[in-house]
């Protein structure tokens, strides 16, 4: 076959690179939508920004998204957002947020992946999880306490993240995931930033209450299985009990 591999491997990183930008364009758009198109008063769409950023996102399409998303351009965004619940194989709790503008389409297609998926299954496990804010974001102090951190943010809890070594912005940084009550982000996530933190993820996230307990192989099964989920086009996020 010669080197015709090298050039399915780029189309298929290529293909990766096209979603990943799609679903980084429509973060900035709802943000946009949902809080405005300033991000200096919109946590939400700041942190977007800096995703987009970080992928090498033009500045001209990040320009169009939040004008799409504001309204503020020549065509409004109109998606909806819709949630799915079930089980990743080994009965593993899964709730998939996705942001379309087709429902019957995004429905279809995500019972189709669950069915697809061994022992995946639909069903009730909001109960499993806590819908809370989350915050992610690193302090170049290293030597900073994270838990006096989240006290004087006023998150409810807090938990060390490990930063990407290669990442220059970080490197020597401290990392952490906060967490607070959904109604609080907008207001912890500024208090961390006026503490000198750097926000990279501000949302509203389901945070799983306990964790089943997987060997090895059934770990890889879960993951395989999510990764199938969250590669869809119309899947904006994927939350499961997997440590």
């Amino acid at each position: 076959m010669g080197a015709q591999w090298k050039q399915k491997w780029r189309e298929l990183a290529a293909d990766k690179k096209g979603k990943l930008v799609g679903k980084l364009v429509r973060e900035i758009q709802v943000a946009a939508k949902m809080g405005g198109p300033n991000p200096e008063f919109n946590a939400r769409l700041h942190a977007a920004l800096e995703n987009a950023r970080k992928q090498s996102v033009t500045r001209d399409t990040i320009e169009r998204a939040i004008a799409k998303g504001s309204g503020t351009g020549s065509d409004a965004v109109q998606y909806d957002t819709v949630v799915f619940e079930g089980f990743a194989p080994h009965h593993v709790p899964v709730i998939v947020e996705a942001l379309t503008d087709n429902n019957n389409r995004t429905s279809s297609e995500i019972r189709v992946l669950f069915r697809a998926g061994s022992l995946g299954q639909r069903g009730s496990v909001a109960w499993k999880f806590d819908h809370c804010g989350m915050i992610e974001g690193s302090h170049p102090d290293a030597a900073s306490d994270i838990e006096v951190a989240a006290l004087e943010a006023e998150a409810d809890d807090v938990e060390p993240m490990e930063l990407d070594e290669e990442d220059d912005e970080v490197r020597g940084h401290i990392g952490a995931r906060f967490y607070c009550a959904s109604n609080q982000l907008d207001a912890v996530t500024k208090a961390l930033k006026a503490a000198g933190w750097k926000v990279t993820q501000s949302e509203l996230h389901y945070r799983p209450k306990e964790y089943p307990e997987l060997s090895d192989e059934q770990r890889e099964e879960v993951t395989a299985f999510l990764q199938a989920l969250d590669e869809h086009a119309d899947v904006h996020r994927v939350y499961a009990a997997l440590k």
